[in-house]
């Protein structure tokens, strides 16, 4: 059985259960076996819930991923009963008093939820290491990072842990760690998918859920079931398909791509990203696309400013909110230094600079909007490097202009389209000369989730991973 689960994705999976093949208790069973073996090497499940899941597969589950295992991230993930803690020191082991909305509609799909997975602390940074947690270690090469902030989600998967994992996106967080690992990573639109009941936004809309996955059609089916604002929500994306599953169904229009081979200032980027953007592109090219080298018009240095505002003032608001429940005053001896120093900065953001950043991304996204009435998409690498090693970002230091500087620039992209709501997806199209995997992103105009998916079904069946993915998830 164990071989299956392994060469399935989550569709698969679901496929064998739904056929009476398999029960979802074995599918757990097989879930338990793989964590046990590979979570004291790779640290990608922080919290597990074994026997409240073993009760949830006996009830066989219905739906389409039915009796498929599952993890939820420590951000936003929230399960009645279970503490969700962001990987900080500072939030007490407290177990949520209700699901959150898109938990809900996890369940509904047939998942089966086993644990919580390892994050940076408040998912601040582009690789998962905390002082709470432990550093995640990436299947590919466990010295080197998983990427941030849905490391262990994004680690649990490319493992063979689970399938397929839930993950959020507030610069990055979800296509940043399905480059550093294999994977396929969708940001949806903003609102696509709902952040409630407890919240309605998240820093000006810079939150988008979803989840990592091994294969573009889970992407896509994952988003049928989840899509579609919850009750109250401030805001709304745009009309969805029918099905975003169908989408993949879709050969016919090419489309006019643009890809960019330097970061937004300017300055080189990695040979191996520069040569994974490049390629794409020309495989793009061989499937009848329409392909050019160009780039919004955006001002890099221009764009940092009003997501730092929004950022650090998102985090000072979470912090206090904690230690107003909590009694507890922020100080280094609760919140790593890099956090510290970035809550201190949230505190001096006005509301009124925290009204003007909001401006200031809906005039980028304006301008990228218009830009992408030439363009249907844009192709970039995901990072600006191959996965970093462990251990080289410092976050001890409680200066955030000099702890986030080699951040930024590891991750010259991603943040753009948070500011913009755009949808975008990191697909696992280069590896590295030293066996690292190279994400490629592509990134279309607002509510186009459906065309980037046919797009990444397309290139998926051009240029498989799967097959150099298996060998590793075998290998471990």
């Amino acid at each position: 059985m164990i071989d299956a689960y392994l060469e399935l994705d989550a569709t698969g999976l679901a496929g064998l259960v739904s056929k009476g093949e398999v029960s979802a208790g074995e599918l757990l069973d097989c879930a338990v076996e793989r964590i046990d073996a590979l979570n004291p090497r790779l640290n990608a499940v922080v919290h597990r819930f074994d026997e409240r899941a073993r009760a949830i597969a006996q009830q066989a589950p219905k739906g389409p991923f039915c009796g498929v295992p599952f993890l939820l991230k420590d951000i936003l993930g929230d399960l009645a009963g279970e503490p969700t803690r962001q990987a900080s020191r500072i939030m007490p082991p407290v177990p949520a008093a209700q699901n959150a909305e898109l938990t809900d509609r996890f369940l509904a799909a047939g998942l089966v939820p086993l644990g919580k997975t390892n994050v940076p602390e408040f998912g601040l940074v582009a690789t998962t290491e905390s002082a709470l947690y432990g550093r995640a270690g990436n299947p590919w090469n466990p010295a080197h990072s998983t990427g941030g902030s849905s490391g262990g989600s994004a680690c649990a998967v490319a493992s063979g842990m689970v399938p397929i994992a839930h993950a959020n996106d507030g610069g990055g967080s979800i296509r940043i760690p399905a480059s550093a690992c294999g994977l396929v990573g969708l940001k949806p639109t903003r609102a696509r998918n709902p952040l409630g009941p407890l919240v309605g936004d998240v820093m000006g809309g810079l939150v988008q859920e979803h989840v990592v996955c091994r294969s573009v059609r889970d992407a896509a089916r994952m988003l049928d079931c989840t899509a579609g604002p919850g009750l109250g929500d401030p805001y709304a994306a745009p009309t969805p398909p029918a099905s975003f599953a169908k989408a993949l169904e879709d050969k016919g229009r090419r489309l006019r791509i643009a890809f960019t081979r330097t970061k937004l200032n300017g300055q080189p980027l990695h040979p191996e990203c520069a040569a994974a953007a490049e390629a794409a592109a020309r495989l793009c090219e061989s499937l009848g696309h329409h392909v050019e080298e160009a780039a919004p018009p955006v001002d890099q240095d221009g764009l940092t400013m009003p997501l730092m505002a929004l950022w650090t003032a998102g985090l000072a608001m979470q912090v206090d909110y904690i230690c107003s429940l909590t009694g507890q005053a922020p100080s280094l001896d609760n919140l790593e230094g890099l956090t510290f120093g970035l809550y201190n900065a949230g505190k001096m953001v006005t509301g009124p600079q925290a009204l003007g950043a909001i401006a200031a991304l809906h005039t980028v996204g304006r301008a990228v909007a218009a830009w992408h009435q030439t363009y249907d998409v844009w192709i970039t690498p995901v990072l600006g490097a191959p996965p970093v090693a462990n251990g080289v970002f410092d976050f001890t230091n409680a200066n955030p202009l000099e702890s986030m500087a080699p951040m930024i620039d590891y991750v010259p992209f991603t943040a753009l389209q948070n500011g913009t709501g755009q949808p975008a997806i990191s697909l696992p199209l280069h590896w590295s000369a030293e066996g690292l995997p190279v994400g490629v992103q592509f990134v279309a105009g607002v509510g186009e989730e459906a065309l980037l998916l046919a797009l990444a079904g397309e290139l998926e069946a051009a240029q498989p991973w799967e097959p150099r993915c298996l060998a590793m998830r075998k290998a471990l």
